[in-house]
């Protein structure tokens, strides 16, 4: 309780990049210090998940990563610097590699087979808009991942493109590369885990309650 006969006073101290507001009250010569609400580094209120909010936030990336790791998906993030193709994620052949931006190289460059949509029959080579592996200094690699360690690297702006959650977010409602693995021509098994209505529902949740990983 606020002590009688006491002026107060706030003060905003910042730590690790948060500022956190205090109220002290000067009383007599002393001081007492009450925490206020923590401040965003907008000058916004900062929400704190509950705990419920960060388990649901887990429970929800972990359903979508069935999406992730989808071969639609996976083949496009190899642990090393060739694609993988087909359903059983084998090496793409004739040894395309991932090059320098993610577009190929020694002179087989992704776009000169893959166009800005599929062509017609089965197994030709697929095409959407900005075909592409990530580049290699930023690999975003989903093959051989677990769902937590995926989740951490998608949260990490270091691993991720630089993307807040909300840009991953973002990213998986409207590249047209993901929105390809529902659409990826004849002879191919589309992701067919979930729609990409409830992947992207799933998705907004693990964003909304926390970013937390399972």
């Amino acid at each position: 309780m606020k002590p009688a006969n006491c002026r107060q006073r706030s003060r905003m101290v910042t730590f690790t990049g948060v500022a956190t507001c205090f109220a002290f009250f000067a009383c007599s010569g002393s001081m007492t210090w009450q925490k206020g609400i923590a401040l965003s580094p907008g000058g916004g209120a900062a929400r704190a998940e509950t705990g419920e909010e960060r388990a649901a936030s887990a429970a929800a990336f972990l359903k979508a990563s069935r999406v992730l790791f989808h071969p639609r998906c996976l083949n496009c993030h190899p642990a090393g610097d060739r694609p993988l193709v087909g359903d059983d994620s084998r090496p793409h052949p004739m040894h395309v590699e991932r090059g320098a931006q993610g577009m190929g190289k020694n002179g087989l460059l992704c776009s000169t087979c893959h166009r800005e949509k599929n062509p017609q029959g089965d197994n030709m080579p697929p095409g959407a808009p900005e075909w592409q592996l990530p580049p290699a200094d930023m690999p975003m690699v989903f093959e051989k991942m677990t769902p937590r360690q995926l989740c951490e690297q998608l949260k990490d702006p270091a691993r991720n493109g630089s993307r807040s959650p909300d840009e991953v977010l973002d990213h998986v409602r409207e590249a047209p590369l993901v929105l390809w693995g529902w659409h990826p021509g004849d002879g191919r098994t589309p992701v067919n885990s979930m729609s990409h209505e409830e992947f992207v529902k799933l998705m907004a949740e693990w964003v909304d309650k926390g970013a937390a990983c399972p």
